[in-house]
């Protein structure tokens, strides 16, 4: 008896949820090397590649659900950014603009032996999706961004944030020293399972808030620049390749109005999926439905 794709899509959700707590003992971990800077990734699978990148404050696990079920079609790996977890963490703003962001992405895509991947990314890891795709398009085979606008509708809400309030959430990042406010337990906060508490907690004593705040310090645009224009970035390269857009829909950070004209950026197949009762880390708030979704996307775009 054959079973419908949605019903065997459930069975490993299913599945999914009985294994997650294994997943540490079972992924291979690797190391790649960026002009002397070791990155840190894990994988999972076999079959085409898909690399997967966090966001802030956050680290590889945060992609245990999905990985479980891609795992299956999918050699999956998930990347410690640069600062976080195991990965190296170099001292100095300049080492954390995305020329060296992206080189991190293409020294794992290198070290696992493929020319070029299905990429996915949350938050910042987001941010480092786009410009993947915009600025090396020959190593994206697809696209697929989970709470991160494309980067010009991301300032045109950043922009309107900081005229109508004089401000955005990130301008406390760039007060000198800020990063000895963000203990382990600050930085966890957001993670709501206590298992996978304990796991980030051990991960975060492992990273530097420092360099965490440095993604924002290189590359994030200030208030006073936000509000004397609307900085929308004009000269950025079209996405050429397919691209899933997921966002939680109750997102505080980056608001769902971010998805707005994002087609205009894009000359390939453009999907949204919207998340309503699902907040930013919209990959663990609706995990369920985010793996489902990547699942039927990633077989309608074979």
């Amino acid at each position: 008896m054959k079973l419908k794709l949605s019903t065997v899509i459930i069975l490993m959700l299913l599945a999914a949820s009985t294994h997650a707590q294994g997943l540490m003992a079972r992924v291979t971990h690797g190391y790649a090397n960026n002009n002397g800077v070791n990155i840190h990734y894990v994988t999972l699978g076999e079959g085409p590649l898909l690399v997967m990148l966090h966001g802030f404050p956050d680290f590889w696990y945060t992609w245990r659900d999905q990985m479980e079920v891609l795992a299956r079609n999918y050699k999956v790996a998930a990347i410690d950014l640069r600062g976080y977890n195991l990965s190296d963490k170099p001292s100095g703003v300049e080492n954390y603009t995305f020329e060296f962001l992206i080189g991190d992405i293409k020294a794992v895509i290198s070290q696992l032996g493929e020319e070029k991947a299905i990429v996915a990314g949350h938050d910042w890891g987001g941010a480092i999706s786009w410009r993947l795709a915009m600025h090396a398009p020959e190593l994206v085979e697809k696209l697929i961004i989970c709470n991160l606008p494309h980067p010009s509708e991301t300032n045109r809400q950043l922009s309107k944030s900081a005229k109508e309030s004089g401000g955005t959430y990130a301008d406390r990042f760039f007060e000198p020293d800020f990063h000895k406010q963000l203990s382990v337990q600050w930085l966890s906060g957001w993670v709501q399972d206590p298992e996978a508490k304990e796991i980030y907690q051990e991960a975060f004593r492992r990273s530097s808030a420092e360099a965490m705040l440095n993604y924002y310090k290189a590359n994030f645009p200030r208030s006073e620049n936000l509000v004397s224009t609307t900085n929308i970035l004009t000269d950025l390269p079209k996405v050429q390749v397919p691209v899933l857009i997921i966002h939680g829909k109750e997102d505080r950070y980056l608001p769902v109005d971010g998805l707005n004209n994002n087609w205009n950026y894009i000359d390939g197949p453009l999907t949204m999926v919207i998340i309503p009762e699902a907040g930013h880390f919209v990959q663990q708030d609706a995990s369920e439905q985010v793996t489902r979704a990547m699942v039927m996307w990633l077989e309608m775009n074979k």
